[in-house]
């Protein structure tokens, strides 16, 4: 198995790395959904709409003047876990419970 982080690198290269990990039969663990659509089997992803959005809302709190930076709380976008269904029915990986499939 391969852990294949969230990266500008990995992402553009994601189809190719998806070609030789298939080929070889490995199965992926990705850093985000996008890079798993295309290579990976599962990940633990974000959503980078919901953190843009986490984002905007605390940028609007501090020019409204309702919050000082600092003294706010560190904000997090939700977490999904996603498995890619295609890839994972080719290597014969079982996800477990809890997982939706990234649509294709």
């Amino acid at each position: 198995m391969l852990y294949i982080p969230t990266d500008n690198a990995a992402a553009a290269s994601a189809e190719i790395i998806g070609n030789i990990l298939r080929d070889k039969k490995i199965p992926a663990i990705a850093g985000e959904e996008g890079i798993c659509a295309k290579c990976g089997v599962a990940t633990l992803s974000i959503s980078y709409y919901d953190l843009g959005y986490k984002t905007g809302e605390m940028a609007a709190a501090i020019l409204k003047g309702e919050k000082k930076i600092e003294e706010m709380p560190i904000g997090y976008a939700p977490t999904t876990k996603k498995y890619n269904k295609t890839i994972a029915d080719e290597l014969g990986v079982t996800i477990p419970d809890g997982y939706t499939a990234i649509a294709e």
